[in-house]
């Protein structure tokens, strides 16, 4: 989208985004295992420098909770969170997801963000949003469990009561509140950091003794470009599950707004942007970034009108960034309490249940894609891996299983096929004809309706064209009824090329 000047509208909106992307960032970067200053640093370059090449205008870019969780799995195995070898496997992360994007883009390979199922992705959103609500549990109530894993952390944290901080909680609880009521009083309302200020004055004020952020150094980025290079093998696979799996929330809020304006959408430019956007957090010092739901969202309500807004948020996050040292005193329950609110939309049990109704297969692929997150945390990128595998699985039985009825009136049988005719599953068919036969030899004709039938391909063509050639060379009528426009083309033209072989 060309870039021209920015409206009035530009202005409010980047200025509204930049003042909740300021607190978000500090609680995402804490979510990746980083210092939470780094947060701001993936929410100033990226920004500011995506909305050159972005294909929707309301489109936000910056640290995202499902990203930094992915962040999080992907590094917390081969670095200490928080010490400079783990933030530079960060930006060595962030410029293998923006390389990889970069090129996916210019390669005009956008719909790869498609190949992911509906269920795979809430199986899986719904697994990570319970995983980043685990993982805060522990901060609202200012406690720092043992446990093996996320869940044994939350789950002890929730039931230690005696151990809880009543001062912590009473600051989540604020937080939840001042940002909820602000939703509700005005579009505008920048909940996010108006909580955010309030605890850092409360904090100071009362002498909050509990966790904070502690001391940020406020300086501004500074680029660099030397990254441990020798870590990128084995960060590979983490960056490509990142490019695809993080493109799909940017790639959906896009693909939403465009249709309700009716305004088209490139999927290959916003592969661009998101790739031009994480090569920038790379050198930034940052970590891999994406496209943020409720930020895009404000941006829209908000009033901005182009890409501008989004330059805007970034520059504004850029010099805020010598401020930020007034921050020190926040209450880290403050930040856990952000996470929570703007993750807990996240979880779809509802949508999972659903698909039970609709599909009970598709059912599973969800259900398994959530356990699979859960069980394989923090590495949540496998559990991605595990829900493609059985979508595929369920596709490949649907494509191997074919139905069919049977009916007979007089000396005619008619068979019915339920499913896709190729050659694996025309002998599927072949058998219940034979089957029928034999047990009633006094059939002359068989009908074959294709009502039920939505493909058939060459090769199901030439195994049906041996059938029928076989049946008829024993006497009995044949015939085809019924034929839907998917397999119209294969019974005609196909079973004609099988006759002139």
């Amino acid at each position: 989208m060309k870039l021209t000047h920015p409206s009035a509208g530009d202005v409010v909106a980047g200025t509204s985004v930049a003042m909740v992307a300021i607190p978000q960032s500090l609680a995402y970067a804490e979510l990746a295992g980083l210092p939470a200053q780094i947060g701001l640093y993936a929410s100033a370059l990226p920004s500011l420098l995506a909305a050159a090449f972005v294909s929707s205008r309301y489109l936000q870019t910056g640290p995202v909770a499902l990203t930094s969780l992915l962040t999080f799995g992907a590094l917390s195995g081969l670095a200490v969170a928080e010490t400079p070898e783990y933030v530079a496997l960060a930006g060595l992360l962030a410029i293998l997801v923006g390389a990889m994007r970069f090129l996916l883009g210019v390669v005009r390979l956008g719909s790869l963000a498609y190949l992911l199922s509906e269920p795979v992705l809430t199986g899986f959103t719904t697994g990570a949003a319970i995983l980043i609500l685990s993982s805060q549990l522990p901060r609202v109530f200012d406690l720092t469990p043992e446990g093996p894993t996320v869940l044994h952390r939350a789950t002890s944290a929730l039931f230690d009561v005696s151990n809880w901080s009543w001062a912590a909680l009473a600051f989540a609880l604020a937080t939840a509140i001042i940002i909820g009521g602000g939703r509700r009083l005005h579009r505008l309302v920048p909940g996010v950091l108006v909580a955010v200020v309030l605890g850092v004055v409360v904090s100071s004020l009362s002498g909050y003794s509990g966790s904070t952020v502690g001391a940020l150094t406020g300086g501004f980025v500074s680029l660099g470009f030397d990254f441990p290079w020798v870590s990128a093998p084995g960060l590979l696979l983490s960056a490509l599950a990142i490019a695809l799996v993080g493109f799909a929330e940017p790639s959906s809020i896009a693909r939403t707004f465009a249709a309700e304006e009716r305004q088209p959408w490139d999927a290959n430019r916003e592969m661009i942007s998101q790739g031009v956007a994480n090569l920038a957090a790379g050198v930034s010092g940052a970590f891999p970034v994406g496209g943020s739901f409720s930020r895009s969202s404000l941006n829209r309500l908000a009033g901005a009108t182009s890409p501008w807004s989004g330059a805007i948020s970034g520059a504004l996050v850029l010099l805020a960034l010598p401020l930020t040292p007034h921050l020190a005193n926040l209450p880290g329950a403050v930040l856990g309490a952000i996470v929570i609110v703007a993750v807990i939309k996240l979880v779809k049990i509802n949508q999972l249940v659903a698909l039970f109704y609709q599909s009970r297969p598709q059912a599973l692929v969800g259900v398994g894609t959530l356990a699979a997150t859960l069980a394989f945390a923090p590495r949540v990128e496998r559990g991605v891996l595990v829900g493609i595998a059985l979508a595929l699985a369920v596709h490949l039985y649907r494509e191997l299983n074919v139905t069919g009825t049977s009916d007979r009136v007089g000396d005619t049988l008619t068979v019915a096929p339920q499913g896709v005719l190729w050659f694996a599953t025309v002998p599927q068919i072949d058998r219940l004809i034979r089957a029928e036969i034999a047990e009633h030899p006094d059939v002359a004709a068989i009908v074959l309706d294709f009502s039920g039938v939505g493909r058939l391909d060459f090769s199901g063509a030439l195994a049906l064209k041996r059938i029928t050639d076989e049946l008829a060379a024993a006497g009995m009528a044949i015939d085809i009824i019924n034929v839907p426009p998917g397999a119209a083309n294969a019974t005609e033209v196909h079973l004609e090329d099988a006759q002139a072989l």
